[in-house]
């Protein structure tokens, strides 16, 4: 069977926000995992226009369990999966999974399914009516990414994430950021 993440074999575990303060996550790493605006807006506001998009994943494939549960989508159901790099230069700052089912896309009029090298932030942030309807929270361990993307992002400790439920007219979309060591200095 084709892996269903170009990021990670299994799947992180999560947890819900309520245990914030039982997760002890450091505050350089809280600031960045419960900012209520753009991730991509943050970080423009800091570097500028030298942050970029890497896409390294952007296919029609089924989701993990408990994605598909948080959609509310069959497991068998297939869903735009897009999962990138954000970079400022040549620095990896965050790992992004967005599953976006095929009615989510329809209401945001296609906009969704051929963003390229745009970050999804810019897009969705503009939507007037975008709602954010759940937020959990995961530590992963730097064993748990594929040795390409290790590689790539010379992940050599546990990531700091946050998965957050957006919904655009009502329709829900899960978009999953890792905050890379490099992004907690700011």
């Amino acid at each position: 069977m084709r892996n269903i993440s170009s990021l990670y074999s299994k799947e992180p575990t999560w947890f819900c926000n309520r245990l914030r303060s039982r997760l002890n996550i450091p505050n350089n790493a809280a600031s960045w995992v419960f900012e209520a605006g753009s991730i991509t807006q943050r970080l423009r506001n800091y570097y500028g226009q030298h942050v970029r998009v890497q896409v390294l994943n952007n296919t029609w494939q089924r989701s993990f369990i408990s994605e598909s549960r948080l959609l509310k989508l069959p497991q068998a159901k297939y869903s735009l999966t897009r999962e990138v790099l954000l970079l400022v230069d040549d620095t990896p700052l965050v790992l992004a999974r967005t599953i976006l089912p095929k009615r989510t896309i329809q209401s945001a009029q296609h906009n969704l399914s051929h963003l390229g090298s745009r970050p999804l932030g810019e897009v969705i942030f503009s939507y007037p009516k975008l709602e954010r309807l759940a937020l959990e929270i995961s530590h992963v361990s730097h064993r748990a990414w594929h040795p390409e993307i290790q590689q790539l992002t010379q992940i050599q400790q546990p990531l700091w994430g946050r998965r957050t439920i957006y919904a655009i007219h009502h329709h829900p979309m899960l978009v999953s950021e890792f905050f890379l060591p490099e992004i907690l200095n700011h």
